[in-house]
């Protein structure tokens, strides 16, 4: 089936998104060894990295199989972490939080959601794995979170609170740049994309059916941070990208 210029985008951006967090994870997998984490949480980190890495290379075989190609190499500057807390246990936390308990969370909808549609074969088979995969990813943050929150020397439930708001401010700005507007063709949601309504749509049953429950047994409202407001500038604070 052909590919239109927006399957290639589409694919190209999964890419480099599934390598970044190839990257990111064996980051903060340092960082959970630094932080004295159990061997299985380590394995685990280390496990997903290689995930991402066999996304990434399927994601670049539908990408090649739909007529595209990278543009060029990737921001070096984005894969990887940044210290911004005096206390390790911190940044673990916050990373945690947005990548995996929201970011991996949310994943899970979606993929299957882009799936659904999807009949291209190497498209689908690509979105097979994912979907597979992230399922575990969301486990290994929700693990790691509650882990952190019992055995961290520093109080994190402040660091969080405050800022849940700003990171589920990017998930909305997120998920309104991550798909293209407009309708799709019958071809492209072949090729297992899917209409931008449709992402915040499934991002808004997420905050519902996982976020509010989930923080909710760890002590954290997820609820008044998904309605409250964000600190200027937020937005513009360096965070990592998610795939």
């Amino acid at each position: 089936m052909d590919a239109t210029d927006h399957v290639r985008r589409e694919w190209a951006a999964r890419v480099e998104a599934e390598y970044r967090s190839a990257a990111i994870t064996q980051h903060l997998t340092l960082w959970l060894i630094q932080a004295g984490a159990s061997p299985d949480l380590i394995r685990d980190g280390l496990r997903i990295t290689d995930d991402e890495l066999v996304h990434a290379e399927m994601a670049f075989a539908v990408l090649t199989a739909a007529g595209g190609a990278l543009a060029g190499p990737f921001d070096r500057g984005s894969l990887g972490l940044a210290r911004a807390h005096a206390e390790l246990e911190v940044d673990v936390a916050l990373v945690v939080t947005e990548v995996f308990c929201l970011g991996e969370t949310v994943a899970v909808p979606l993929f299957a959601a882009l799936r659904a549609d999807c009949t291209v074969e190497v498209a689908r088979a690509a979105l097979d794995r994912v979907l597979v995969d992230e399922v575990r990813h969301r486990d290994f943050g929700w693990t790691a979170l509650e882990w952190l929150l019992a055995q961290s020397p520093v109080p994190l439930r402040p660091a969080i609170e405050q800022a849940l708001p700003g990171m589920f401010a990017r998930q909305r700005q997120h998920y309104a740049a991550g798909a293209e507007s407009g309708r799709l063709t019958a071809a492209e949601g072949a090729w297992g994309l899917m209409d931008l309504d449709r992402y915040a749509a499934i991002l808004a049953q997420t905050v519902e059916r996982q976020y509010v429950p989930r923080f909710a047994r760890l002590g954290l409202d997820a609820a008044r941070a998904w309605a409250g407001p964000v600190s200027p500038g937020v937005l513009d604070q360096a965070r990592p990208s998610t795939s």
